[in-house]
C-alpha cells in the first residue's frame, strides 16, 4: 500500500501543474515588470504607455478566464493547456519584437490569452480530479510553481536579455516554453483517474460522496459568491499594489541589493505559508476562517512596513508577515470553493472569481504608485493594511450559516 501510494500518478500531475504554473507566472505575471523596464530602456517609450499596456493584459485576460471551463469540456484539459502555453511563448515574443508603441496592443492580447488559460483555474483543474482529501496539500505544492516562476524567471530574463537583448531572450524563452510545454501536457493531463483505474488520492475504493447545497441563483446573486470574490480581489489588490512599490519601500533602508535580496525571501516566505497551510489545513475547519486570518497576518506585516521608518530588522519582519500569506491568496479560493459548492459548478466559481480579481489587481501598481509618490513610502504598506483588514471582514460575513 505504502508503494502505491508513493506512486500515485496524481502527484506526477501535480509536478506537471507546478511546471506549467512556473511558465505562466514567469512570463504573465512577473514578466510585465521585465517588459516595462527592458522596452523602456531600448525604446525610450513612456513608463504610462508601457503599463497601460500591462494593464491591457491582466484585463482582457479577466475576460477570457470566464470561458475556460467551457473550453476544457468542449477540447479537454491537454489541448486547451497546449494552446495555453503555446499564447504565453508567442507573447513572450511579441512583447520582445515591439518595434512600434502599436504593436504592445498585440502582445498584450496574446499574453492576456496564455494567462487566461494557464494560470489559477487551469492550475486547479488539472489538480482537482485526482485529490479530494488531500487536495489542499496537492494545490499548495502545484501553486508553488507560481512562486518559482518568480525565482527562476527574474534572474533567467536578466541573464539573455544582457547577452542576447530583449528580443532574443524572448525567443529563448518562447523556445523553451514550447519545447517544454507541449509534450508535458499531452502526456500528463489526457487522463483522469478513471482512465488509469484509480481513485482520487491513490485510495483503493472512491470517496464517499460529499453532498453540499448549492446557492440558489446565479452566481452574482449569490451572497456566498460576492463576499468570496469581493474579498480576494481586495485582497490581490492590495498584494499586487504592495508588491509593485516595495522595492522602492525597501531600498533606502537596505540598500538594492538588500531589497532585492529581501524581495526575493518574501517569495520564499510564499512558498513556506502555502505549503504550511495546504499540509496542516484540518479537513474540518472553516475555511473562511484561514482565509481571514490570512488576510490579518498580512495586515499585521503591513502595519510593520508601515510603521518601520528606517529600521532594517523591523523592515524585514514585516516582509516576513506580508510575505508568508502571498501564496494562500491563490491556493484557499478553491479549497473554499470545494467546501461551498457542488463538485460540478467549482469550475465556473473560480473561473468568475479569478475575473473579477484580475479586474482588481490590474489597477493595483497605478493606485499604489500613486500612494508611494503622493504621500511617501509608509502609504501603500498602510493602504495595502487597510485593505486587507476590509477582506477578512467581508470574507468572514459571507460566512454560510
Amino acid at each position: 500500500m505504502a508503494r502505491r501510494a508513493a506512486m500515485f500518478f496524481g502527484w506526477q500531475v501535480v509536478a506537471a501543474a507546478f511546471t506549467v504554473a512556473v511558465f505562466s507566472w514567469g512570463i504573465n505575471f512577473y514578466g510585465p515588470s521585465v517588459y516595462l523596464h527592458a522596452l523602456h530602456a531600448r525604446e525610450g517609450w513612456s513608463l504610462s504607455m508601457i503599463s497601460a499596456a500591462i494593464t491591457l493584459h491582466f484585463l482582457a485576460s479577466s475576460l477570457v478566464v470566464t470561458r475556460l471551463p467551457a473550453l476544457h469540456r468542449r477540447y479537454g484539459l491537454a489541448a486547451v493547456t497546449r494552446a495555453g502555453l503555446l499564447a504565453c511563448a508567442a507573447g513572450a515574443l511579441a512583447w520582445g519584437h515591439a518595434a512600434e508603441p502599436w504593436h504592445l496592443v498585440p502582445a498584450a492580447l496574446v499574453t492576456a490569452l496564455g494567462w487566461a488559460l494557464t494560470s489559477g483555474v487551469a492550475i486547479n483543474a488539472m489538480v482537482a480530479p485526482w485529490f479530494d482529501r488531500r487536495r489542499g496539500a496537492a494545490l499548495a505544492m502545484a501553486f508553488n510553481g507560481a512562486s518559482m516562476g518568480g525565482v527562476l524567471f527574474a534572474p533567467l530574463w536578466a541573464v539573455l536579455i544582457d547577452a542576447f537583448g530583449f528580443a532574443g531572450a524572448s525567443a529563448w524563452v518562447a523556445l523553451l516554453v514550447a519545447a517544454i510545454g507541449w509534450p508535458l501536457a499531452g502526456h500528463w493531463f489526457r487522463a483522469v483517474p478513471a482512465d488509469r483505474g484509480l481513485f482520487p488520492d491513490g485510495a483503493p475504493r472512491p470517496p464517499p460522496p460529499q453532498p453540499v447545497a448549492a446557492p440558489a441563483g446565479p452566481l452574482w446573486r449569490q451572497g456566498p459568491f460576492r463576499s468570496l470574490s469581493l474579498a480576494f480581489a481586495l485582497g490581490l489588490l492590495a498584494q499586487m499594489g504592495l508588491l509593485t512599490t516595495l522595492f522602492s519601500i525597501l531600498a533606502p533602508a537596505l540598500g538594492d541589493a538588500g531589497a532585492g535580496l529581501a524581495m526575493s525571501g518574501a517569495t520564499a516566505c510564499a512558498v513556506i505559508g502555502r505549503t504550511v497551510v495546504g499540509v496542516l489545513l484540518p479537513p474540518g475547519i472553516d475555511r473562511r476562517l484561514a482565509g481571514c486570518a490570512n488576510f490579518l497576518l498580512q495586515a499585521t506585516g503591513c502595519l510593520i512596513l508601515a510603521a518601520a521608518g528606517s529600521g532594517p530588522v523591523v523592515l524585514l519582519l514585516g516582509v516576513v508577515l506580508f510575505g508568508l500569506g502571498i501564496g494562500n491568496l491563490l491556493s484557499l479560493p478553491p479549497l473554499i470553493a470545494q467546501a461551498e459548492w457542488p463538485p460540478e459548478e467549482v469550475a465556473a466559481v473560480l473561473a468568475l472569481l479569478t475575473a473579477v480579481n484580475q479586474a482588481f489587481y490590474a489597477f493595483g501598481p497605478a493606485l499604489f504608485g500613486t500612494a508611494l509618490q503622493g504621500w511617501g513610502a509608509a502609504a501603500p504598506p498602510a493602504l495595502a493594511a487597510g485593505l486587507q483588514v476590509a477582506a477578512a471582514g467581508v470574507l468572514v460575513a459571507g460566512r454560510r450559516r
